[in-house]
């Protein structure tokens, strides 16, 4: 299935997906957005353009494991995409991937300056490909 993952926040939101056999995420960009309905077209166009089945959505969980009000927001969001696309969306809790992103750039010596623009990248992947293993090792 072609799954379309997205993490989203309130100024950039970074987009990945896999392939049909889902078995590796790619990175695939970040839009700068200005607002959870632009946020969410940009969504429903990258979808469009990947032809994504399904969407997955990183749910910011608090490291406690309990939710806090960027949940709510997500869910907002995801709503909104849902509606314009008419896509199944399920969710993930993504919170140790931005700290995984970034210690990956950290191993490749890439700069905070070349970060902006891809650490929201890596994490839509990092959510991805942990999102696909852990459904592999469920299956197996």
């Amino acid at each position: 299935m072609r799954i379309l993952c997205v993490d989203f926040g309130e100024a950039r939101v970074g987009f990945a997906k896999c392939d049909v056999m889902e078995t590796i995420a790619t990175g695939i960009g970040t839009e700068k957005v200005t607002g959870i309905n632009n946020a969410s077209d940009k969504t429903a166009a990258v979808a469009a353009e990947c032809g994504a089945e399904m969407i997955l959505i990183g749910l910011p969980v608090r490291t406690d494991g309990t939710r806090g009000d960027k949940v709510e927001r997500v869910k907002n969001f995801a709503e909104l995409v849902r509606e314009k696309t008419h896509l199944p969306i399920e969710f993930t809790d993504e919170r140790f991937s931005t700290m995984l992103a970034h210690k990956l750039l950290n191993e490749a010596n890439i700069k905070s300056r070349k970060r902006r623009g891809v650490i929201d990248t890596l994490s839509a992947q990092v959510i991805l490909q942990s999102y696909i293993d852990r459904k592999k090792n469920t299956l197996s």
